[in-house]
C-alpha cells in the first residue's frame, strides 16, 4: 500500500507540468486573494479556551473510495465553523481525494478563520497556487519531500506570509524535515502501508518534537479521551476529517463533538 503515496505523487508531478503550461504565476498573482492578510492557524490552536479542532473536508481517499462523494463544500465547512472549529482543513487533490480548489474558493468566500489547503504540494508553483485561492496555511508532506525542498518551499510559503504546517510520520523524517521556518508540526496517526490508524504514533513522537513548535495531531482521533490523552502529551490542535465526514450531516456531527469537549 505504500505505493499509492509514490502513485499521488507520480500523478501530482504530471498534472502540475500541465498546470504550469495554461496558468501563469503573474496571473495567479492577480487574485484578489493575493493581497488580503491570513489568518494564523498557529495562534488559533494554542489559545488556553481553544481545544484546537481542526476539521476536514474531503469526499474520498485511497483506502475509502467513498466518504461523502456528494458532499457540499460550503455548507459543511460553514457548519464547522460555526461549531467553533479553530481551522478548516480542504482537501483539494481531485483524483484521489475527490477536492478541487472550487471547492476551497467557494468556502474561502464564507468563512472567517483559518483554512489550511490540504494536497501534496511538491513544486513552487503550487505555492502560488495556494495563496491565490486564499490559503492561509499549507501542508508539506516530509514522506513526499527532501529536506532541501521543506526548507526552499517553507522559506518561500513564509514571504508569502502562509504558514506550515509540517506533516511527519516517524522520527526519521522528524530528524531531517524541522527547520525555523515551520509554524506547526502535524503527527500523522495514518500507518502509510496499510491505512490504519493508531494515536500512539503521536504519543510515541510527542517527546521529539521541540517545545517551540505548535503539535498537532492527525487522523484517527475518535472522542473526548483521545483529545484528553494527547493533551497530556503536549499536542495543542487536532485533525479530524473522516470521524465527521462519513455521516450524514458533517456539521452536527462535529457540532455534537465539540459540545462533548465542554462536558
Amino acid at each position: 500500500m505504500r505505493n499509492i503515496l509514490d502513485k499521488i505523487i507520480l500523478e501530482k508531478k504530471k498534472h502540475v507540468n500541465q498546470l504550469k503550461k495554461i496558468i501563469d504565476i503573474k496571473s495567479l498573482e492577480q487574485s484578489e486573494y493575493f493581497e488580503i492578510e491570513t489568518y494564523s492557524l498557529k495562534n488559533k490552536i494554542i489559545k488556553e479556551d481553544s481545544f484546537g479542532i481542526i476539521s476536514e473536508f474531503k469526499r474520498k481517499s485511497p483506502s475509502k473510495p467513498n466518504i461523502n462523494l456528494n458532499a457540499d463544500a460550503v455548507t459543511i465547512t460553514k457548519g464547522y465553523q460555526n461549531a467553533k472549529s479553530s481551522g478548516i482543513s480542504i482537501l483539494t487533490d481531485e483524483l484521489f481525494f475527490g477536492g478541487n480548489n472550487k471547492d476551497f474558493v467557494s468556502s474561502r468566500k464564507e468563512l472567517s478563520i483559518p483554512m489550511l489547503r490540504k494536497d501534496f504540494i511538491i513544486d513552487e508553483f503550487q505555492l502560488i497556487e495556494s495563496k491565490s485561492i486564499g490559503a492561509d496555511v499549507i501542508l508539506l508532506i516530509a514522506s513526499c519531500l527532501n529536506d532541501k525542498e521543506i526548507l526552499k518551499f517553507s522559506k518561500l510559503a513564509k514571504s508569502l506570509s502562509l504558514e506550515v504546517l509540517l506533516e511527519v510520520h516517524s522520527e526519521e523524517e522528524l530528524n531531517y524535515s524541522l527547520n525555523p521556518y515551520v509554524d506547526i508540526v502535524g503527527v500523522n496517526n495514518r500507518n502509510l502501508n496499510n491505512f490504519t490508524t493508531d494515536i500512539n504514533n503521536s504519543i510515541k513522537l510527542s517527546s521529539f518534537i521541540p517545545k517551540d513548535f505548535c503539535k498537532i495531531s492527525e487522523s484517527g482521533i475518535f472522542n473526548k479521551e483521545d483529545i484528553i490523552k494527547l493533551k497530556s502529551y503536549g499536542f495543542n490542535g487536532f485533525l479530524i476529517g473522516e470521524n465527521f465526514m462519513k455521516t450524514n450531516d458533517p456539521s452536527n456531527a462535529c457540532l455534537n463533538f465539540m459540545k462533548s469537549l465542554y462536558e
